[in-house]
């Protein structure tokens, strides 16, 4: 294609390539990396939107491509923030979890040049990953079929993209998340371009109906009807296409996501589902479209546009040519600019057909965007915005100082700065335009006020304060926005967390007091004063009644102790204990979540402070001894600690030389042999501990957990994969125990039916696909119109001991106090104390 041979004329100027994918050693040339960003994509008109159900559900070596290498407009549109899955870094799940998942893809998407968009907008969004599906039935009804859908054509007419793609096929070997998608994408194709479907977007909010040029499915080279060699070397960025799409992927360190790949050819696959021109040999993606302003001309019957459109080509054309020279493409960039407006004027006031002229005027809208962003990085003016104090409360303020150098050789003239804050704040905002010459420093400060309405800060939501810098150079004029230098986030006057904030009571054996300790901590700039108590359940007692606390600076905790006393007639069921501080007149009752990495921004995840409880019958043995070998995936060992169990969590250590005889059961957390090295260096210690007549219970791992089906566990145990195959993802799955009288039913608790019944998010996952005969299997379940699988809990003698193998999500339940879970967990690590 004439525009794919220019990117590499253009490259070709640079940096002599290889035809093949790997690079020659060659002299290193330094590349302006940023400055291409923004030049690459004035090239073309066209856009693509990739559609997916998750964060990482993009196809970053083929959004590279696109995006890095041809400088098409693209984007990711995901569903959900990917609340329900795993953590690879740290213990945060649900909405703590998609907070994370949520800015990785940001960071991510920063690196292949791609703008992201979700259909879930809050926290607890009801478009949520409640986790694994195999129905794209169930998933749009959990999340709301027409709620989902109707955002979903929302994004399609603000976004205008060209082409669609989603990321999964509608098969039953896929994530039900996965396919609901792909149905709602196959199904926009038309309904987005139809007035008669959700028109009050039209005629309410002002948008239009828009027509999506080609519709693509991912294939396989024998039903592909297009192939694309994405693996190139690219001298600007030094690697591949697809190298650069696993960079992005290593920005996604909860799911443990990127690989190391050599340079080499990689072609994608596309099958064309649907297209609005006929297109009977395709040769490439860009088949039927117009690529750029001059294909776009060539379609008008008017001859003064035809040129008009023809020559802004040629202008941005000659911004790119100005590569690698900053100065050069700022003054040109600035000539595309006044180019454009003029331009958009003059399609405005044309005769063309209405949705003709607005097809154009958004092209070159975006290309506007475009060239600002060009003057942005071309300018060379540094902007940092620091915000005094980033945590702020309703009625609070705080400095911002905005410093700007340019280290360009342009003068920029009517340069104003300018803060843009919420509805309601206020700022001493009065400073005159100014000119800012080469070499020339200019800081200004503001006194940013905070309402006593503003709402309290979401994680989800645009930053509450950046900065606008507007300056000229010729007759054109652009706005440039920066981020604060850190998050700003507006916080109740006082955060509080409760310890412990999950509590099981056991009703046959009620403790007489339980110890809860509020730690208050200051939000305010200053000096407070206030007053703690806490709420707890009718019948309970609670001391004292009301305790003050007083805080002389931001950030300054304290913590205050209460005596609960439950009494002895304590019911079965839910409960909760609250936390309510009384400062400046309010009731708070709030616990401030800080969410911190190196790899993304803070965060905060703000959700009401309580100590959630449950009470229900336990019997636990009184001399059970519990080893622990934690994952850093799970808070088991935690909350069994908390139900009185005596467990010790092992280390290093203890696995390499403590004596483990000492325990009579020894438990693996979650995906422990992924986490825990010296757990694979000592696996032969632990299968000696279990010859030598202990009780070994492994939690589940994937398949890629440096598990080995022969020498991992006593005998053979082959955990299943694809894993949609090998999980009950119903959490109220028909549970058949295959043994009910076995002991791990019956010691130290009588399991029944109930137990199994309030299970959270799914049954089980990773089951085993194969087992020696020595395994014992004692429970069978299946999703509806499924075989069931039989491997959920298996045990084998060795030796002495027992080794007992689960992949039922135990920490799943006993994290969401699911009486069940503890009940039978409880049966699971008792079983060596059982006495016929």
């Amino acid at each position: 294609m004439k525009k794919i041979m220019y990117l590499f004329l253009v490259l070709l100027l640079l940096v002599p390539i290889m035809t093949s994918a790997q690079p020659e050693k060659q002299e290193k040339v330094e590349q302006d990396v940023d400055l291409w960003n923004t030049l690459q994509p004035l090239d073309t008109t066209l856009s693509f939107l990739n559609t997916g159900a998750h964060p990482d559900d993009e196809r970053s070596h083929l959004l590279a491509y696109l995006s890095r290498g041809l400088g098409i407009r693209t984007a990711s549109l995901i569903a959900n923030r990917g609340e329900g899955g795993q953590n690879e870094i740290g213990k945060e799940l649900g909405n703590a979890l998609g907070i994370i998942r949520s800015n990785e893809m940001i960071e991510a998407s920063k690196v292949t040049g791609v703008e992201v968009f979700h259909l879930s907008q809050i926290t607890s969004d009801p478009i949520y990953d409640f986790g694994f599906s195999k129905s794209p039935d169930e998933t749009l009804e959990k999340w709301g079929r027409e709620l989902t859908y109707k955002r979903f054509i929302h994004r399609i007419r603000t976004n205008k993209p060209d082409i669609l793609f989603t990321s999964f096929l509608d098969v039953d070997t896929q994530h039900g998340h996965h396919r609901a998608i792909n149905q709602l994408t196959r199904k926009a194709f038309e309904d987005a371009a139809d007035p008669t479907v959700f028109p009050e977007q039209l005629e309410e909010e002002g948008l239009s109906t828009w027509q999506v040029k080609k519709l693509y499915l991912p294939a396989e080279a024998e039903n592909a009807t297009t192939s694309i060699e994405i693996g190139i070397y690219d001298p600007i960025y030094g690697m591949t296409y697809p190298q650069l799409g696993e960079k992005s992927r290593y920005l996604h360190k909860s799911q443990g996501m990127g690989n190391d790949i050599p340079a080499g050819p990689e072609a994608i696959n596309l099958r064309l589902a649907k297209s609005v021109k006929d297109i009977p040999a395709e040769e490439d993606l860009f088949d039927g479209l117009a690529y750029d302003f001059t294909e776009i001309a060539s379609q008008l019957n008017s001859n003064p546009l035809r040129a008009k459109l023809n020559h802004f080509q040629k202008t941005l054309e000659k911004v790119i040519d100005q590569y690698p020279s900053r100065d050069k493409a700022m003054k040109k960039a600035h000539i595309a600019l006044n180019e454009a407006r003029k331009l958009e004027s003059t399609i405005t006031h044309s005769e063309l057909q209405e949705k003709v002229k607005e097809d154009i005027l958004f092209r070159i809208d975006v290309k506007q965007q475009q060239l600002t962003d060009v003057s942005k990085v071309a300018s060379n003016l540094k902007v940092e915005t620091v915000v005094e104090d980033a945590t702020l409360v309703q009625n609070g303020q705080t400095k911002v100082t905005v410093s700007l150098e340019n280290k360009g050789k342009h003068s920029l003239k009517d340069v104003s700065v300018m803060l843009s804050l919420p509805e309601g704040w206020t700022t001493d905002d009065t400073l005159k335009p100014f000119r800012l010459n080469d070499g020339e420093k200019r800081t200004i400060e503001f006194t940013v006020n905070v309402p006593a309405d503003a709402d309290y800060y979401k994680p989800y939501d645009e930053p509450v304060i950046h900065s606008e810098v507007t300056y000229s150079v010729g007759p054109t004029a652009v706005k440039q926005r920066y981020q604060t230098d850190s998050t700003v986030a507006v916080m109740p006057d006082v955060s509080v967390q409760v310890q412990p904030n999950k509590l099981v009571v056991n009703t046959l054996d009620v403790p007489k007091q339980i110890t809860v300790d509020s730690e208050v901590q200051n939000n305010t700039s200053g000096e407070l004063d206030a007053s703690v108590s806490l709420d707890v359940p009718e019948g309970w007692t609670v001391e004292p009644e009301s305790a003050p606390v007083t805080f002389e600076n931001e950030g300054e905790t304290k913590t205050v102790s209460f005596t609960v006393s439950p009494g002895t007639d304590v019911s079965k069921g839910e409960f909760s204990l609250n936390p309510i501080v009384n400062a400046n007149g309010k009731s708070l009752s709030t616990y401030v979540q800080k969410i911190q990495y190196d790899h993304i921004d803070n965060s905060y995840y703000l959700y009401p402070a309580k100590v959630e409880g449950v009470a229900f019958d336990l019997n636990l043995p009184e001399t059970l001894k519990v080893g622990y070998i934690d994952s850093g995936f799970d808070k088991v060992a935690g909350r069994l600690q908390g139900i009185g169990m005596d467990v010790t969590k092992l280390e290093q250590e203890d696995l390499q030389s403590g004596d483990l005889s000492k325990y009579d059961t020894i438990v693996t957390g979650v995906r422990a042999y992924l986490s825990r090295e010296d757990l694979r260096n000592n696996n032969e210690r632990l299968l000696q501990y279990v010859e030598d007549g202990g009780h070994l219970v492994v939690q589940y791992n994937k398949p890629w957990d440096n598990w080995d089906p022969e020498k991992t566990s006593p005998y053979n145990l082959v955990i299943g994969q694809p894993s949609i195959k090998w999980r009950v993802t119903q959490e109220d799955a028909e549970v058949n125990v295959l043994k009910p009288n076995h002991p791990l039913f019956n010691y130290p608790n009588n399991i029944t039916e109930k137990d199994w019944s309030n299970w959270v998010q799914e049954r089980g996952l990773y089951f085993p696909m194969e087992w020696d005969d020595r395994f014992e299997t004692f429970v069978s379940m299946a999703d509806p119109n499924e075989e069931p699988f039989n491997g959920g809990i298996l045990m084998a003698d060795y030796g002495e001991g027992t080794y007992l193998y689960t992949n039922l999500v135990w920490y799943r339940q006993i994290q969401n106090q699911v009486p069940g879970g503890y009940r039978i967990f409880s049966n699971l690590v008792s079983y060596p104390l059982y006495e016929e």
